[in-house]
């Protein structure tokens, strides 16, 4: 790719500035802005890249592309300066795929888990020594950084299905976790969700495979009637790699790995929840598609960090612990519970920013059961992710919502009155758990901020 100037609208974003990195390290001259500085603005700056705080359409001058997120609207006025200027615009996810030509591209896309899962497929290949490029949707704890500019073919990328564009994409090794009624505000149906991840399917290489959940009966039929060479994992053992012997101890998961009538290891991992588990199943379906001993993927899976707003800990003491999470689907929210009450010793206090206007709209009837096994909800003020608010949707309305359709003690509590309503309310031995895929891990800051005192 010729080195050019590339303009990153939204360069602050965990997905833009992976990317932005990338191209740093490929040459290109960069430039970006944001709405407000941030330590990822600042380490792209101190990479040398040119970031802008506000979108201003000046910020647009001598660029030869301009890279956006699916969070830019058309009528920003970069998007429309650009126009103007006859410079070329993409989306994330087609820079993303200019940057994997020629490469073998292993992405992992999915409803629920597709960021640890990337992460883990990651860990795997580096310490397989196969040296990959690395673009994934959360900070890999273990060195706080979320791409990785390798030499060699390998290319992990997270393919969000969120806004169709995972459909840019023609990997060799596909991923696919679940597919769950999610981003219907851009799909319109669930038929259509349905139908672009049967396309997806269909654009994994020959010579490739998928490695799919096979307990997911709407992935299951896609792959089966797909033809293409696939590869199954889950908790039964007519899947293809499967778990014995299952350990969910306190932040912790082990199991025995088994393919078929061999069991293969075990693996143990500090990690919290069931879930956790199918994650890492698919990992080693892919390691040993890729020809990899089991002791190598035993140790990629065992050294694994974890990943930031993925089950947190952001403070803890023999008398309460703090959790922060990205949760936001009912069907992570209740997973992520789940996993907290295997770790909590008292009660388990959630406190949850539901994500965008039309997806608290669209999924209401199903988020009472998301929270039943939690002992104490507040919900706070919705995160509209640039939506404008839609009449009749509150965070309001939701504990309501949530408190008739359950037993729970719910509260509504405005987002700049959480921490002292918390502190209030806490017993010993409580988990705190924060869930949204919004700004509410400043909150989570915030309140353990506010313990230290």
């Amino acid at each position: 790719m010729t080195p050019r100037h590339i303009h990153f609208i939204g360069i602050g974003g965990i997905g833009v500035s992976g990317i932005a990195q990338l191209a740093i390290k490929h040459g290109h001259v960069v430039s970006g802005c944001d709405l407000k500085s941030s330590a990822i603005t600042q380490k792209l700056s101190q990479m040398g890249a040119k970031i802008s705080i506000g979108h201003e359409a000046s910020h647009v001058a001598g660029a030869d592309l301009v890279v956006y997120s699916s969070a830019i609207r058309q009528e920003n006025p970069e998007m429309e300066e650009a126009r103007r200027r006859g410079v070329p615009t993409k989306r994330r996810a087609e820079f993303l795929s200019d940057l994997m030509a020629d490469k073998t591209v292993v992405t992992v896309t999915g409803a629920h888990g597709k960021t640890t899962t990337s992460s883990l497929a990651a860990k795997l290949l580096l310490t397989a020594g196969l040296r990959p490029t690395v673009a994934v949707g959360g900070i890999l704890r273990e060195d706080g950084d979320n791409m990785k500019f390798g030499d060699s073919p390998f290319f992990v990328a997270e393919a969000d299905e969120s806004d169709g564009t995972f459909l840019c994409y023609t990997p060799t090794y596909s991923i696919i976790t679940n597919i769950d009624r999610e981003h219907l505000d851009h799909y319109g149906t669930y038929e259509h969700l349905v139908e672009a991840f049967e396309v997806f399917v269909g654009q994994t290489k020959p010579e490739g495979c998928v490695i799919y959940f096979q307990e997911d009966p709407v992935l299951d039929m896609i792959v089966s009637r797909s033809g293409v060479r696939a590869v199954t994992y889950g908790f039964s053992p007519e899947a293809d790699f499967y778990p014995l012997n299952i350990s969910l101890a306190r932040c912790r998961i082990s199991f025995d790995c088994a393919t078929g009538s061999e069991v293969l290891g075990p693996v143990v991992m500090d990690l919290a929840g069931r879930h956790n588990i199918a994650n890492a199943l698919a990992v080693v379906a892919l390691g040993r598609r890729l020809g990899l001993d089991f002791k190598v993927i035993q140790k990629a899976l065992e050294g694994f960090k974890g990943v930031e707003r993925r089950f947190q800990v952001k403070y803890e003491t023999t008398e309460l612990s703090v959790v922060d999470d990205y949760a936001h689907h009912p069907t992570e929210i209740a997973a992520t519970i789940e996993a907290a009450r295997l770790c909590a010793r008292n009660r388990v206090v959630v406190v949850f920013q539901p994500h965008r206007f039309t997806r608290t709209k669209l999924l209401l009837d199903m988020f009472p059961g998301s929270f039943e096994k939690s002992d104490y909800l507040v919900v706070t003020d919705i995160y509209g992710a640039g939506e404008d608010p839609l009449e009749g949707v509150s965070a309001q309305g939701l504990a309501d919502r949530v408190r008739s359709a359950t037993r729970l003690s719910v509260d509504y509590v405005s987002r700049e009155k959480v921490v002292e309503h918390l502190k209030g309310r806490i017993q010993k031995d409580d988990l705190v758990l924060f869930l949204g895929a919004g700004d509410i891990t400043r909150l989570s800051d915030e309140f353990a901020k506010s313990l230290q005192k």
